[in-house]
């Protein structure tokens, strides 16, 4: 009986059953332990943007004019969002030919300061809507903001649809692009934003918001889309616009 004790004491003071002892009530019952000894905040508290996008000035994204501005009216497709905070816009490039494929842009900004919910990507939400995903490629661009050169990684993703007209059945590509702002950096893809917010454990607070776009004009009727270099050099001067307005008067000034 003795013996038997003695092992199991021996057992309870190993080091490493000190260890997991030690992780276990963490995880149990020490968050606030976790934030007044260490400064680790595992939930964030909300943040909000430093000024609504319903006030965003349009006089700034010249050459960019807005067309219209659409409202989600339906209230569970903005609850499935999962935010108030967006941009639905129609925006027409008035510096470029009338005939261009980059005539006009469908420009999507989502805001998120209190990001436990899930990240939608036009991966999920264009396949869901019955469109076929034919690429994904990260792109590389040099963005000129205000006079300063930032490199930001793009994601460009090709969907396509058989569209029926009459008697005639058309197969349809078309480019659409995006990236995340998080807490003051630039992301492609839902991992990158992930990683980034998963870096500012000790911060109380965390924010993203999602930038995507898609190019487009009609012709006789039907919508023709750009090909990928126009695309992305139109996308470069669309980011050289929206990004400063974004950064300067709508985002949080990200000091966590």
């Amino acid at each position: 009986m003795k013996d038997g004790l003695k092992n199991l004491i021996k057992i309870y003071v190993q080091p490493t059953f000190l260890i997991c002892a030690a992780v276990l009530a963490f995880a149990g019952g020490g968050m606030s332990i976790a934030v007044k000894s260490f400064g680790i905040y595992l939930r964030k508290e909300p943040l909000p943007l430093k000024r609504s996008f319903d006030l965003m000035d349009e006089g700034s994204l010249v050459p960019y004019k807005v067309l219209s501005k659409s409202k989600i009216e339906n209230d569970e497709v903005v609850k499935s969002l999962g935010t108030e905070d967006y941009i639905q816009w129609n925006l027409e490039d008035t510096a470029v030919p009338p005939e261009s494929s980059v005539r006009y842009c469908m420009l999507l900004i989502t805001y998120y300061g209190f990001p436990d919910v899930i990240l939608h990507v036009p991966e999920e939400c264009y396949v869901g809507g019955g469109y076929q995903k034919l690429s994904s490629d990260n792109v590389e661009m040099e963005v000129n903001k205000n006079g300063v050169a930032d490199k930001i990684t793009v994601k460009y993703l090709t969907f396509g649809s058989i569209e029926s007209t009459g008697q005639w059945q058309t197969e349809v590509k078309f480019p659409v692009m995006y990236i995340f702002k998080v807490n003051g950096e630039y992301g492609s893809s839902r991992e990158d934003t992930q990683l980034i917010m998963g870096k500012n454990i000790r911060g109380k607070h965390s924010y993203f918001c999602k930038i995507e776009w898609k190019f487009f004009n009609t012709k006789s009727g039907s919508i023709v889309y750009p090909d990928k270099e126009e695309a992305v050099t139109e996308s470069r001067k669309l980011l050289g616009v929206v990004l400063p307005v974004l950064e300067k008067d709508h985002l949080p000034d990200w000091k966590n």
